[in-house]
């Protein structure tokens, strides 16, 4: 019923404007507010604080939905279902009380800052600094490549409060944008795909914030907070390139019924025919690993060996898929005016965030 629902508004308010935000390079706050009137922000976070009470289950129908309609550049999977259960798990009682019911409406606009100039992937290499100053934090430091970054209000930051001590130095600090100064956001960054989506540079200069806003009962617990939540992180970009891989097959064999060559459906040629035949079991499979993963995931089951898995081995064949099919459209794959041609460009960075495949085979090799 709620990928019903979400499937619903998504074609019916959201993909009509969709080619109007990806000009933009970035979402309006109506959507959002609509998104969150709609039950579509937060589902997984208790009633008490203004969520749906569901479970990842219900945050992965959504990103699914997203990917079924083709509106992939909307951020409120990330808002969902990374940001915060950051909150939901390591926030006191009034952190909880005073973010997460804003969240679910769409008045807060979530984002993470991990990614800086010079740390990417290796998260213990992180500059940004946060310095106690009797009952505030004085944050300094530049962040990279953040999702939602031109929109964001809420944003949870990876910062060092003890450089010292390296990974365990690190704790997560949470700015709400419209209440400090010396925060500013950088340039909209131009990327080569996911236009729609606001990515941005995001700078500290002296931003002061409560002590009460860190993520946590002591300094130093950040880089654990991290990698306990990184596994649900890379189970959702699993779950954004399955439901690509599905809406790819879908439409490509739509075309190849229709399209003539030879004077012959691009179907009837056997070569077609084997290539959709073999993605469409690569396809089979993907969707039956990851809907095992979700299930282990519900029983806190998913090791972090097995996400590492789903987000590398899904995130590849969604590019390889994206690919296959664009071909079996010839040129006209080509052209911007086919969905496919977006999703070929937009499937390219599943590959890089969330931790790069490179590093999902380190971890999964250290388990061997």
């Amino acid at each position: 019923m709620l990928y019903d629902m979400a499937n619903r508004f998504l074609s019916e308010e959201i993909a009509p404007r969709y080619e109007e935000f990806e000009k933009a390079e970035c979402f309006d706050r109506q959507s959002w507010e609509k998104a969150g009137a709609n039950g579509l922000l937060c589902a997984s976070i208790p009633e008490e604080y203004g969520g749906s009470g569901g479970t990842y289950a219900h945050e992965s129908v959504i990103a699914e939905a997203i990917g079924h309609v083709g509106v992939d550049g909307f951020g409120i999977a990330l808002h969902n279902a990374i940001v915060a259960p950051y909150i939901l798990h390591y926030g006191s009682e009034e952190q909880k009380k005073r973010w997460l019911p804003r969240m679910a409406t769409g008045e807060l606009i979530g984002a993470i800052a991990m990614t800086e100039p010079g740390a990417g992937s290796d998260l213990q290499g992180v500059k940004t600094r946060a310095e106690r100053d009797g009952n505030q934090y004085r944050i300094n430091g530049s962040k990279t490549f953040i999702t939602n970054g031109q929109l964001a209000n809420l944003v949870i930051v990876v910062t060092k409060t003890d450089p010292s001590k390296g990974a365990k130095g690190t704790s997560l600090l949470v700015v709400e944008t419209d209440e400090v100064e010396g925060f500013e956001r950088g340039r909209n960054l131009d990327k080569i795909g996911l236009k729609s989506n606001d990515t941005s540079e995001l700078l500290f200069n002296d931003v002061r914030v409560p002590t009460a806003n860190l993520l946590g009962t002591d300094e130093g617990q950040g880089f654990v907070q991290l990698m306990q939540q990184l596994p649900q992180e890379r189970l959702l970009i699993g779950a954004q390139a399955i439901s690509m891989i599905e809406r790819a097959l879908a439409l490509t064999i739509e075309y190849v019924k229709e399209r003539k060559a030879f004077g012959q459906r691009i179907i009837d040629f056997q070569n077609t025919q084997f290539k959709l035949a073999e993605l469409k079991t690569e396809a089979t499979i993907g969707r039956s690993f990851y809907n095992d993963c979700v299930a282990r995931h519900l029983e806190g089951n998913l090791d972090t060996e097995t996400a590492s898995m789903a987000k590398y081995w899904l995130s590849d064949l969604q590019c390889k898929v994206t690919d296959e099919c664009l071909q079996l459209f010839g040129g006209y794959g080509y052209m911007n005016e086919y969905p496919i041609a977006r999703m070929y460009r937009d499937a390219r960075v599943q590959r890089i965030y969330g931790g790069t495949n490179e590093i999902m085979k380190l971890l999964i090799s250290r388990s061997l």
